[in-house]
């Protein structure tokens, strides 16, 4: 036994010596290091024991030394999230649950709405990747930087930036209406006299070029750059980005203003004759055709948050226009002359109008109330808004730019100025970048604007960087994801919120809509009997007995309510009086 007992140690000894330290970490106290370095010496003491005692004395050892070189996080969980970085990407007010409403209802509302929490929470994360922010046209002490000209911002910036300022000179056949893509790569202008051309205007490279030989009144991408539509003095034609003609749909004829919807796949199109026609051009049907009845359409806009269309009039309204309904969803007196142009914003929340008044008015959607309003010497005849709520106003052969225009503010000083040569016929923003396109009398002009550009891109939805497969995946998606135009309304957020309108009230529309009420009761009609039994005075003594049924039931039922009223009201009384009394009282005179 003696012989045994120090091979037992030797061999003990070594094991223990064989097992490599763990490394100190960070987190890990010096008790824990002092423990360590205590457990052999204590395990050698107790060494003269059975192989068997300390192979099973050993296990808990092994599973405390595991436990304490588990790693423990100093900051445990996840990351909080600042408040106002979760306002920035709130996705409206949270549905409360109606009382009494069932199961699979509550189950389904509270599923929504703890997704769109997930999904704000991620989005409120992720925004620190998108580091790139807009910056702005700052001038030396006393200067304003609406002096500042176009060539010395370009000579100031970088050569891609100073590119980005240039103008094709085409006097021949302006003046030239234009239109950028939504990734904001490619450019699509139209001269008045027929002359169509599709740039890349980054690269300038031509991608096609022609003259459709009649009057062009607007040109539209549609939800590609490989499909675009002309507006022609007759009919609306679409084409393809090599310039081949691919549809002529008669049944848009005279033309002027078209807009298109990017998620419904719907083209817009505001003609002479006062027809506002929708045409869904994933299909090629027309979805709806209005008659306005307000004259000659040559004003219009969308309200990218809803979808819903604005049209300017000759009298001075703007009325706001859904395919679902033939009347106007809201028609409001902005100016006392004709309406000239308009612009609404990006959030759907302002609009701003011009109009031969030489008043510029801005508009609080939510409410129909003017928030302000500037004169303007010469009026304004085109308008429009970047993506950062810059808007751009065209004054003869001058554009201005103002900033901060949008809020309670009135409007102040214009932030930039640029001067061109011929009359200006179109404006248009480049989404992703800091650039005003122009078209006037005598060609294109693209103007550097700094800080009017969204500087961050969801690459999902519009990625100026896509490539011809990832274009063709998008576009499927797009197809299967379309709203259908049914949705489109005033308030789209109604969408997802429980209808709960009476059923007097359902049931008044479900009359009005089918012409009789189902559920009223047939008039009685007296069946045919023999033998003289089927006379008129018969009959009508039959009908007579069974008028006013359903008023006698009801005084039958009212007579039985109020008796059993009166028989609980006697029981209560008598109840009281009960009460009151003793037993000594019988006994009283």
């Amino acid at each position: 036994m003696s012989a045994v007992m120090p091979e037992l140690l030797t061999s003990t000894h070594v094991e223990k010596m064989k097992k490599k330290k763990p490394p100190k970490r960070y987190w890990e106290e010096t008790e824990n290091t002092d423990q360590s370095q205590r457990r052999p010496e204590e395990e050698e003491g107790k060494a003269g024991q059975n192989q068997n005692e300390s192979t099973v004395k050993e296990r808990p050892l092994k599973r405390k030394n595991d436990e304490r070189l588990e790693k423990k996080d100093p900051f445990p969980g996840e990351a909080p999230i600042p408040h106002k970085q979760l306002q920035k990407f709130q996705r409206g007010e949270k549905c409360k649950v109606p009382a009494g409403a069932r199961r699979r209802l509550k189950e389904a509302i509270t599923s929504s709405e703890a997704m769109s929490e997930h999904a704000q929470k991620q989005a409120a994360r992720y925004d620190l990747l998108l580091p790139e922010d807009a910056g702005f046209l700052e001038g030396d002490e006393d200067e304003d930087t609406n002096t500042i000209s176009q060539d010395d911002i370009a000579d100031a910036v970088d050569i891609t930036s100073g590119s980005k300022y240039f103008s094709l000179h085409l006097s021949q056949f302006g003046p030239y209406r234009l239109d950028y893509s939504r990734t904001g790569r490619h450019l699509l202008v139209g001269g008045k006299k027929g002359h169509v051309a599709c740039i890349d205007w980054q690269t300038k490279d031509l991608m096609c070029e022609m003259n459709v030989m009649e009057t062009v009144n607007d040109v539209k991408w549609l939800h590609t750059e490989a499909m675009f539509a002309v507006a022609q003095k007759r009919w609306l034609y679409i084409y393809d980005s090599k310039g081949v003609e691919l549809h002529c749909v008669k049944k848009f004829n005279d033309v002027l203003r078209m807009q298109f919807l990017p998620y419904h796949f719907l083209l817009a199109t505001a003609s002479a004759t006062g027809f506002l026609q929708y045409l869904d051009v994933s299909v090629g049907k027309e979805v709806a055709a209005i008659c306005t009845k307000m004259g000659r359409l040559d004003v219009m806009a969308q309200n990218p948050h809803n979808a819903v269309i604005h049209l300017g009039h000759p009298n001075g309204t703007i009325s706001l226009w859904s395919p679902n309904q033939k009347e106007p969803l809201v028609k409001m007196l902005c100016h006392r002359g004709a309406v000239r142009s308009l612009t609404v914003d990006k959030t759907g929340t302002y609009m701003v109008t011009s109009g031969l008044d030489r008043k510029l008015k801005v508009y609080d959607i939510r409410a129909f109330k003017p928030l302000h309003s500037c004169f303007l010497p010469a009026g304004a005849s085109c308008l429009s808004l970047s993506q950062r709520g810059l808007l751009s106003a065209a004054t003869g052969d001058i554009v201005q730019v103002y900033q901060n225009i949008l809020g309670s503010s009135p409007v102040s000083k214009p932030y930039m100025a640029h001067r061109l040569r011929g009359q200006i016929w179109g404006l248009a923003y480049c989404p992703f970048e800091d650039v005003l396109g122009i078209g006037h009398g005598e060609g294109f002009t693209s103007m550097i604007v700094p800080g009017a550009g969204e500087p961050n891109f969801d690459a999902l939805d519009t990625n100026p960087f896509r490539s011809y497969e990832q274009r063709q995946e998008w576009e499927v998606k797009a197809l299967l994801e379309k709203v259908q135009p049914e949705l489109i309304g005033l308030h789209p957020e109604q969408l997802s919120k429980v209808d709960q309108a009476s059923f007097e009230q359902r049931h008044k529309e479900q009359v009005e809509a089918l012409g009789f009420d189902p559920l009223a009761k047939v008039k009685f009609k007296p069946k045919t009997k023999k033998k003289g039994r089927s006379s008129a005075g018969a009959i009508e003594k039959r009908k007579r007995k069974v008028a006013h049924e359903d008023q006698r039931d009801e005084i039958r039922q009212s007579v039985q309510e109020r008796t059993e009223r009166e028989k609980e009201l006697k029981e209560k009384s008598n109840e009281k009086k009960l009460g009151n009394k003793s037993t000594l009282d019988r006994f009283r005179k």
